[in-house]
């Protein structure tokens, strides 16, 4: 897809998709509460039908990292958002459960879609980190708002369908904002490799399995609330819109500590602290226990998660890493609930716990050596290195009148060639005297 929207309002757009695509998995915990209570399913087939839903959804992500170029934003998103009205809708409207786990699958293939459009747009923005935060902050007051709704209406497996549904059809009108299909001459489109191969593989597969962590008990933290702490179901919705309002507290002091603190501080110190409060939700037996961890928990989340995003989506201006990485969430995020389900049952809601800490342990450590090893000083293209250069450089790097085809604040530094100045006539001058030159930059 386009690495830089050029549509005016295109933002607005990208921010819309990203709130629809993550909406579901932000709705996990009421969506297996209520398939399993509505359709009479077990824990275990409830959290199947969960997984098979965003496992579709990391399908979506996974093929459109290689074709989004070719299909156009403003297409795929329709698509995707078209997909999630018909399969959510269609999974509301039954109680047959081979029909609503169709349903359910379509639908997921609509919300990663919707997200993988979200994500390559967003890698284009002049700053991807405010982006992501943007859209945070939105599906985080979004999923909130309803987990305070949907206690309210009516029983079943219906409720949160529809209204992922319905998000769909409002944001709709929005992708009108979208760039359309890419027009641009073979010859002339970036069609180099991936940068970062290696970063970016590491990052992929340490966000599947720290996003696996954090959906295992996501996606039983209703039933931890319902039965281990013997809450009512209005009062496990209440802790859960607290968490996700404590969610937008989180973003709103991300999005305004920026990249001061760098990359790997946020990612490794806040993954350590989600682990503690994993540890703690899991061993819940009351509502102060319940509601301290889930509040911590869901303030830590999503300002990590920007920093993963923003990482991702640096280590490639077209969007391709941002994409993968992703779907490698949306992967992990399937595998979630039924990972969760299964360790609860076999090792109960505390041995669960104990089990996604230490893997959420194990993972900070590859993901914080990426975050470090892709940060690098802020270089400006042509600037000469030189002695007390650098705050030349980070001034003309900030400045806004900065054109989009130089290299952002924060992109990796570029070669550097010798190249040697001969001795004017009549001149004494060292044999070998050079400078160094910054090589122009050839980004895709």
């Amino acid at each position: 897809m386009s690495s830089r929207p050029r549509v005016p309002g295109a933002l607005v757009a990208l921010v819309s998709l990203f709130t629809a695509g993550y909406l579901a998995p932000y709705l996990l915990p009421t969506v297996v509460g209520r398939l399993s209570a509505g359709l009479g399913l077990t824990p275990a087939q409830a959290g199947l039908v969960g997984s098979v839903l965003l496992l579709g959804s990391s399908t979506a992500g996974f093929t459109l990292a290689a074709r989004g170029d070719r299909i156009g934003p403003r297409r795929a998103a329709r698509a995707g958002l078209l997909a999630m009205a018909v399969g959510y809708g269609s999974a509301a409207a039954t109680g047959v459960v081979p029909l609503v786990v169709a349903g359910a699958v379509l639908g997921g293939l609509g919300s990663g879609t919707a997200t993988a459009v979200a994500a390559a747009g967003i890698a284009g923005q002049r700053d991807p980190h405010r982006a992501s935060t943007l859209g945070l902050l939105t599906v985080s007051a979004t999923a909130g708002a309803l987990y305070l709704t949907l206690p309210h209406l009516s029983g079943g497996h219906a409720p949160p369908l529809l209204a992922i549904a319905c998000a769909a059809a409002l944001v709709w009108p929005l992708t009108s904002r979208l760039p359309g299909a890419v027009r641009e001459p073979r010859e002339s489109a970036p069609t180099g490799p991936l940068p970062h191969r290696t970063a970016g593989a590491v990052l992929a597969g340490g966000i599947l399995l720290w996003s696996l962590s954090q959906n295992a008990l996501w996606g039983v933290s209703g039933r931890i609330g319902l039965t281990q702490a013997g809450l009512s179901e209005v009062t496990v919705g209440a802790v859960f819109a607290a968490a996700l309002g404590a969610g937008l507290l989180g973003v709103t002091a991300a999005g305004a500590l920026g990249s001061r603190l760098g990359r790997a501080v946020p990612i490794g110190v806040g993954t350590v602290a989600i682990a503690a409060c994993v540890l703690l939700s899991s061993s819940a037996r009351d509502l102060a226990s319940f509601a301290t961890g889930e509040i911590l928990w869901n303030a830590c989340y999503p300002v990590v998660l920007s920093y993963l995003l923003g990482l991702a989506a640096s280590l490639d201006p077209r969007g391709r890493w941002a994409v993968l990485v992703g779907a490698a969430s949306s992967l992990g995020v399937a595998c979630g609930p039924l990972a969760g389900s299964l360790l609860s049952e076999g090792a109960g809601y505390p041995g669960m716990g104990t089990v996604l800490c230490a893997l959420l342990l194990l993972v900070a450590m590859p993901m914080t050596a990426v975050a470090r090893h892709v940060s690098g000083r802020p270089l400006v293209p042509g600037s000469v290195r030189r002695r007390g250069g650098a705050a030349g450089a980070v001034l003309a790097g900030a400045a806004a009148a900065t054109p989009p085809t130089v290299p952002q604040m924060g992109a990796p530094e570029q070669e550097i060639t010798p190249i040697r100045v001969p001795a004017a006539a009549g001149r004494r001058r060292p044999a070998k005297s050079a400078f160094r030159l910054a090589r122009p930059s050839d980004r895709g």
